[in-house]
């Protein structure tokens, strides 16, 4: 992969963003529109979620104008409509949840060592999107801050990290209502967009409305933290290990929790096989040891053939302190690790 460099003010990152892949963002929604319609039982069309999409496009615009700004941006580049262009960032809110049927994603870790903190995660999903990924250098003319993530197709967030060490990934969990909000990929990008430490993070996110239910795992150059977040609700753990997937830890969540049981107990195996093989790295590991870590069964969740059900479509370990992202696309066990920085 090569990574997207973008550099301006708000709408000039969208435009340059939608100029510079127009043809895969209209290629993935005119692939039954962001293959929702291939993995939603039932059929969708953009002109039915219109009242939805605008809903949202006010709460964006009252909590993140600058994002507003850029999916304004991304929708001129791009040429598609404005709609369209919003879909892509609340693709998972319309996707929903249904307790019956949502698997959950991504077993996310953190660890603190002497050479700064290390963040690593599987990223699992359904829609078969490893073909879709992309990675973003971002610099804003206003600001010195820059940032680098993973993401999507014409998605503007997704997890990452900045120039000032704060690195956040993150975790389906399912409790409470979904509806209008701050979808939780435009969260992050926005925190790693305003933010430079945890305190800051923490209190943005206490003041705004999320669209679904998340764990975000956050580390800073001081410390690092799970936050778990539900109905205008958060819950916070620190420690120097951190492992979470999802299911929810906190005791004032767990009433909440509406994952099913057959998709609990797997969150359940894949948290204890990843304490399980953190305790045996110890302390000393280096990027590729928990890349390793991410490849091993149950953590990496294997293709069923089913577009509908998640897998693992991808791993990434951060290294906020240097600036360093290493990601693996596909399944991790069968590829191979490329190298990307903050510095151009």
């Amino acid at each position: 992969m090569k990574p997207l460099c973008l550099e301006g003010l708000p709408r000039e990152l969208g435009r340059a963003h939608g100029v510079a892949l127009r043809q895969q963002i209209r290629s993935f929604l005119d692939d039954d529109l962001a293959r929702l319609n291939r993995v939603l039982p039932r059929q969708i069309g953009l002109t039915t979620l219109g009242p939805e999409i605008a809903a949202y496009r006010r709460e964006i615009a009252a909590a993140a104008p600058s994002l507003a700004e850029e999916i304004e941006g991304l929708a001129e580049g791009a040429e598609i409509a404005p709609d369209e262009a919003m879909l892509l960032q609340i693709r998972r809110e319309v996707m929903g949840y249904s307790r019956l049927y949502t698997a959950g994603d991504c077993t996310t870790l953190c660890r603190r060592g002497d050479d700064g903190p290390v963040l690593a995660q599987t990223i699992d999903l359904n829609g078969d999107l490893e073909d879709q990924m992309v990675i973003l250098r971002i610099a804003h003319r206003s600001s010195p801050r820059q940032v680098l993530l993973l993401s999507f197709t014409g998605l503007l967030g997704y997890l990452g990290l900045n120039s000032e060490g704060l690195a956040i990934g993150l975790n389906l969990v399912l409790g409470g209502t979904w509806g209008p909000g701050i979808p939780p990929y435009l969260a992050i990008r926005h925190l790693l967009d305003s933010c430079g430490d945890i305190d800051s993070c923490l209190d943005w996110l206490s003041r705004v409305r999320l669209a679904s239910s998340r764990s975000l795992l956050l580390c800073d150059s001081q410390r690092s933290v799970t936050v778990e977040l539900c109905d205008g609700q958060l819950s916070v753990r620190a420690g120097t290990t951190l492992v979470h997937t999802n299911h929810f830890l906190s005791e004032d969540f767990v009433a909440m929790d509406q994952m099913n049981p057959f998709s609990r107990n797997s969150s359940v195996r894949r948290l204890e096989a990843c304490r399980a093989q953190l305790d045996r790295l110890g302390s000393h590991g280096g990027p590729e040891d928990y890349m390793a870590l991410l490849c091993q069964e149950p953590i990496c969740v294997s293709d069923t053939g089913n577009i509908r059900r998640e897998k693992t479509v991808g791993a990434v370990v951060m290294l906020p302190k240097h600036g360093m992202l290493h990601v693996r696309r596909g399944n991790p066990a069968l590829a191979r690790t490329e190298k990307f920085c903050l510095a151009a």
